[in-house]
């Protein structure tokens, strides 16, 4: 009933006050579909595991890492996706977080995983009092009403650390983020883990959390995000 009811309070909203396209002012969605059409999306060639490009001599990022399996990401970290990627994370557009979900959604149905839970990456509480919200808890809610996974937002971050945006470099984002995550489950049995956040950097933060959820028993950790900077 009381989701029945929250979606009836989304299109009335909607209706009174469409929302606009962040990149171009268009009405109609957060992203309309001219500006999400040229949307810079991550073609091949790519690493197969880091999805960073491969040009040139560059040394992909995954060899730092120990125990992410793979990372997937429909788009680069740019354009209207980092414009609305921005909003949603730091300035409160919570709404748009179904909208990401489908395109997440539409990623999956043309790369599938093989998962059995929803995992977000996890803030800490001081963190979540200042923002208000995990934008990554949103997404896989959203993300767990599309497909049918299971979520389990078990994953805890028990030290504050800095931002990784205000990270100098791969090696202090590393450094932030160790031994900074903890499943506060009970222990899992092999199950194969889909990690979920907005955006991925170097990996460091999705390493970490792969690392607590191995300890814990998963067999797999693999991550999809929106979006990927490169």
């Amino acid at each position: 009933m009381l989701t029945h009811l929250g979606k009836i309070n989304r299109m009335a909203l909607d209706f009174l006050f469409p929302p606009r396209c962040i990149n171009c002012g268009q009405e109609g969605n957060y992203i309309c579909a001219d500006c999400l059409q040229t949307a810079p999306c991550i073609k091949p060639p790519v690493c197969p595991v880091c999805i960073l490009p491969i040009t040139g001599n560059r040394r992909c990022d995954c060899r730092f890492w120990q125990s992410l399996d793979r990372l997937s990401a429909p788009y680069l970290f740019q354009g209207a996706i980092r414009k609305a990627v921005i909003e949603f994370k730091f300035h409160n557009l919570r709404a748009i977080a179904p909208f990401f979900a489908r395109l997440l959604e539409r990623h999956l149905s043309t790369r599938p995983v093989s998962c059995d839970l929803l995992v977000p990456v996890p803030l800490h509480k001081k963190r979540f009092r200042q923002r208000g919200y995990n934008q990554s808890l949103l997404l896989a809610k959203e993300l767990g009403k599309l497909t049918g996974l299971r979520l389990a937002a078990n994953l805890t971050r028990n030290r504050y650390s800095p931002s990784q945006v205000d990270s100098e470099n791969a090696r202090q984002r590393r450094v932030n983020v160790t031994g900074v995550f903890t499943w506060s489950s009970q222990t899992l049995t092999g199950e194969k883990i889909l990690l979920i956040d907005d955006v991925a950097t170097t990996g460091a933060t999705l390493d970490a959390c792969a690392s607590a959820l191995k300890k814990a028993g998963a067999s797999t950790v693999q991550a999809l995000t929106l979006a990927r900077e490169n």
